[in-house]
């Protein structure tokens, strides 16, 4: 069907046009690339619009599809680099609490009793954990930075939980697309601070360089089963997680695990011995132990910008203040034992203990040393 007022253009082009921007449009939506477009002619132009105009000069055609070609070009490129990103290492919490993990493995068993299929898809027991971050670090360059990162997050933390311990507990089942299932973490006041560490951790990682994160966003979860572990069951018709499997223990209290530890592991690398994952390094969590830490909790109540109470907005700022001031203190005492040593009777003293027993030569040339010249 012809459109009115096409003009000197057929149908069919119109169609094509239209056909073209149409998938064109699609596929910069779903490489969510849409702001890349804002500035190009044709964006704002609605297809009926564009199939009307007659007197379009043949330059701004081809510089239409030029700019297409180009975005293509540009939506191609992130999706390169988003199918590069493949996450190879992460930050755990690993569970330690014998009463979650007896729990886990009851459900586990309960669950291969009714298909022993499933015995291949179980997490083992030495692995559990709370993913807390995961990144790609591709070589051992990236990996002693992702150690760095580590280590410089630990004082965040401790100042995020300020001297308290976080304790998660853990009830009930869910799953993600019946694929994965998990123990759910409890609703309470540690969602917060764990939630916080997490957003922390990502910063300080991708501060550093470092590709780290999800697009999705974070909720914390214990997995017991995966399918994915077993792509074979696909085959033998066991295509998700059926709910009636674990409907017993929906909402079971498997117990609270309180979080000592944060390691950075891989997800490749041989696993130890006791079954859990390749270790490249870990920090431990619990009190304001730390160096840093001690300094904070000596500045604290000095700094104007941490009001009482509350936790400090640009938390890395407030400990460089609070590790200045710390110089300066030392600063201060390596003055006060410069100008003792500058003193006439400390030059004497000491050239009495260096050059008593001495020659009277090496006693006179020990009374030209210069002590000002030396110590200024």
């Amino acid at each position: 069907m012809e459109r009115p007022g096409a003009g000197g253009m057929e149908s069919s082009e119109c169609e094509n046009v239209s056909k073209e921007k149409g998938a064109f449009e699609e596929e910069e939506f779903e490489a969510s690339a849409m702001d890349s477009l804002i500035d190009m002619p044709f964006a704002t132009v609605d297809i009926q619009d564009e199939c009307a105009i007659t007197d379009v000069p043949h330059i701004n055609l081809e510089r239409s599809k030029e700019n297409e070609r180009i975005s293509k070009n540009q939506i191609k490129k992130k999706k390169k680099k988003q199918k590069d990103y493949q996450p190879n290492y992460f930050l755990s919490i690993p569970i330690t609490n014998k009463e979650i993990t007896r729990g886990i493995k009851i459900l586990q068993n309960a669950i291969i009793q009714q298909d022993k299929q499933l015995a291949k898809a179980m997490i083992s027991d030495g692995s559990f954990h709370i993913t807390l971050l995961v990144m790609q670090l591709l070589n051992e360059e990236e990996v002693n930075i992702g150690i760095g990162a580590l280590l410089e997050l630990k004082p965040f933390i401790e100042e995020i939980l300020q001297g308290e311990q976080l304790i998660l507990p853990f009830q009930g089942i869910d799953t993600f697309g019946n694929q994965v299932g998990f123990v759910k973490l409890a609703e309470g006041d540690h969602i917060n601070p764990l939630l916080e560490i997490a957003e922390t951790a990502k910063r300080t990682f991708q501060e550093k360089g470092i590709l780290a994160g999800e697009n999705r966003g974070f909720k914390p979860h214990l997995t017991f089963m995966k399918l994915s572990k077993a792509p074979w069951l696909r085959k033998k018709g066991v295509k998700k997680i059926d709910p009636e499997f674990y409907e017993k223990f929906i909402s079971h209290r498997f117990g609270e695990e309180m979080v000592h530890r944060i390691d950075l592991c891989s997800m490749l690398k041989k696993k130890q011995s006791n079954g859990y994952y390749h270790c490249e390094s870990s920090i431990v969590i619990g009190g304001l132990e730390s160096p840093s830490s001690t300094i904070l909790q000596r500045y604290r109540k000095d700094i104007p910008s941490w009001p009482s109470g509350k936790k400090p907005i640009g938390f890395r700022d407030l400990i460089n203040e609070a590790l200045r001031r710390e110089r300066m203190g030392l600063k201060s005492k390596v003055k006060q034992i410069k100008e003792l040593l500058l003193k006439p009777e400390t030059q004497a003293r000491i050239r009495r203990e260096l050059f008593e027993g001495r020659s009277v030569n090496n006693s006179n040339q020990g009374n030209q040393v210069d002590f000002g010249a030396t110590l200024t």
